[in-house]
């Protein structure tokens, strides 16, 4: 995977552009309605309507039950890809206004704590904090957090090229670790459910719960690979502020998007696309689409201009934490029963999952855009 040789200073990010992107919003926006509700609506098309392509396009919203990859399992990833892009413009933004490093790193680090406390909380609601051995402790927020405090430190520690070679060579090392390192019982490279090193790394030093009961795909070894999606982000994050042409940028954004796609595939043949394991193919395939996605995103909206059609995905993606914690604490799917089944009723019966599911998040996004109309915007 080549990449331009670009190279920015910790010293000298101060003079790069820290101006808030539309497609970086819009874009989370598009992730984040597929985990509020968006997917959902499309899974459930699945089988009733008699269109072949609908019926595939239904089937990438479920994931596969081991190796192998649909859509869905690209939807993490992104937010992840995407956490590390938005970061460098706040880094910068923070550099600019004169806060030293050491002190972004403990907001950042303080973030990240917060983010595990309320991933252990949504993990695990109602948490029954005197029995610890049955909590759940990984999580998708703990692993933002920790991903993204991380890839700070590295942001501000490394260039470009560094961050690129640390991330190829920890995705290089974990290949190897999987594939080399003997599992008690079933020898070495076994990839399988029940002999991979992941699972029996957590059963073994993963305290509290594990999800999958012989692994935890949110435990301790798959942070490594996690962390590359986020230190790929940082790789765009710099690209989007550097002085060159748009153009420019798009053309490298793709160059490595496009790089990062074929990497993965060709690793598959030896090291298969693999969520659960968060395997080194399956990091190069989403980092990849990531960087493809970003570049037609910030081509069409920052680039071409055209923000309108955006603004739906925005609303989303600016209260990202919130709409994430609130699919989980409010039934949506509820209201939309009680608003809109006097409607729907009427139609088949089959069809009814499906209009309610469109209600629920029609719900969500009214929510949403009451707050950004407000101007509320939760951060942590």
């Amino acid at each position: 995977m080549e990449a331009p040789l670009i190279a920015v200073q910790p010293q000298n990010r101060q003079a790069v552009s820290s101006t808030r992107l539309a497609s970086i919003d819009a874009l989370r926006g598009f992730d984040m309605l597929m985990i509020s509700g968006g997917g959902a609506f499309i899974f459930l098309l699945g089988g009733k309507t008699g269109i072949p392509l609908i019926d595939w396009i239904a089937a990438q919203f479920e994931h596969p039950p081991w190796h192998g990859f649909t859509f869905f399992d690209f939807i993490f990833p992104l937010f992840l890809f995407l956490a590390g892009t938005s970061m460098t413009f706040s880094i910068n933004a923070g550099l600019a206004k004169g806060i030293s490093q050491a002190e972004l790193r403990g907001k950042i680090f303080k973030r990240m704590l917060i983010l595990i406390a309320l991933g252990i909380l949504d993990k695990n609601a109602p948490i029954d904090i005197f029995d610890p051995a049955h909590i759940r402790y990984g999580s998708v927020l703990g692993r933002i957090g920790l991903a993204t405090f991380i890839g700070a430190v590295l942001y501000m520690k490394c260039s470009w090229n560094q961050r690129l070679g640390i991330a190829l060579g920890i995705l290089f090392l974990y290949y190897l670790t999987l594939i080399l390192v003997p599992v008690p019982g079933f020898g070495s490279g076994d990839l399988s459910f029940e002999g991979n090193l992941v699972g029996w790394f957590d059963r073994n030093f993963m305290p509290g719960k594990l999800k999958q009961d012989t692994y935890d795909e949110l435990a301790l070894l798959t942070q490594f690979p996690a962390i590359c999606l986020t230190l790929f982000g940082t790789l765009a994050g710099d690209l989007l502020q550097k002085p060159i042409s748009p153009e420019k940028k798009s053309g490298q954004m793709l160059l490595l998007g496009v790089a990062g796609i074929a990497a993965g595939i060709l690793w598959n043949f030896i090291f298969p696309i693999n969520k659960h394991l968060w395997s080194s193919s399956f990091i190069m395939l989403t980092g990849g689409m990531a960087f493809t996605l970003l570049t037609i995103f910030y081509f069409i909206i920052d680039v071409k201009g055209y923000q309108r059609w955006s603004f739906f995905f925005r609303v989303i993606g600016m209260n990202s934490l919130v709409i994430y914690l609130a699919v989980r604490f409010i039934d949506f799917n509820h209201s939309s029963e009680l608003l809109f089944e006097g409607f729907y009723k009427y139609a088949p019966e089959k069809w009814h999952e499906v209009f309610n599911a469109l209600g629920g998040f029609v719900l969500v996004w009214l929510f949403l855009y009451v707050l950004y109309r407000n101007k509320i915007f939760v951060k942590v």
